[in-house]
């Protein structure tokens, strides 16, 4: 019964030879099933809605499988993956993070400064005696449209100080003599250490 077919009158007849044709479908409808839990790229849409958002963490006990972390990581197309000393800081850095230190004559101090131009005409450190510090300064990092090697690239993340001016003060725990400073701003970071007043 398998080479015969039954038609309208209810008889059998012999099935005849059918050739197999190759087409295009002239219209065809998506599948609609159950869904199939799977990891996929982001839309266009999603990936907007992943910037409104903001950044957020994800934390691993020390003793995750390896392959745990691999899974994870592979199934982001934007992420950053942290791990070790890294994993315990912040991701991206912050404008404005600072140390303080103090020996016997001086006050030392460190501020993080990522992306600001160090320009005279752009940034200047200003210190009083008081033991007030003011620093101003433009950030040249943050754009959402970069320029490099003759592309255009649309930045996808943003982890950097939007570009622009920025100030920033502090305080020192004691009064200095501004004349007794010496400084320096390489690689993002502006240390600086300062006599302290004689009394």
């Amino acid at each position: 019964m398998a080479d015969r077919t039954i038609n309208d009158n209810n008889t059998q007849c012999p099935m005849p030879q059918q050739h197999v044709l190759s087409v295009a479908p002239l219209n065809s409808m998506p599948y609609i099933g159950p869904p199939i839990y799977t990891t996929t790229l982001p839309t266009e849409g999603e990936i907007e809605a992943v910037e409104r958002v903001g950044p957020a963490m994800i934390y691993f006990p020390s003793n995750s499988p390896r392959e745990e972390w691999e899974k994870l990581t592979g199934a982001t197309k934007f992420g950053i993956a942290l791990s070790g000393g890294a994993a315990t800081g912040t991701v991206g850095p912050i404008l404005r993070l600072m140390t303080l230190g103090e020996s016997e004559d001086s006050f030392y101090f460190r501020v993080n400064l990522p992306g600001v131009s160090r320009d005279e005409k752009d940034f200047s450190c200003d210190i009083q005696p008081d033991g007030k510090i003011l620093i101003k300064g433009v950030t040249t990092t943050g754009e959402k449209i970069v320029c490099k090697s003759g592309h255009i690239f649309r930045m996808m993340t943003q982890n950097l100080p939007p570009p622009g001016h920025f100030s920033m003060q502090f305080q020192l725990p004691g009064s200095v003599d501004p004349q007794q400073f010496t400084g320096q701003f390489l690689n993002g970071v502006l240390e600086g250490v300062v006599k302290k007043k004689v009394t």
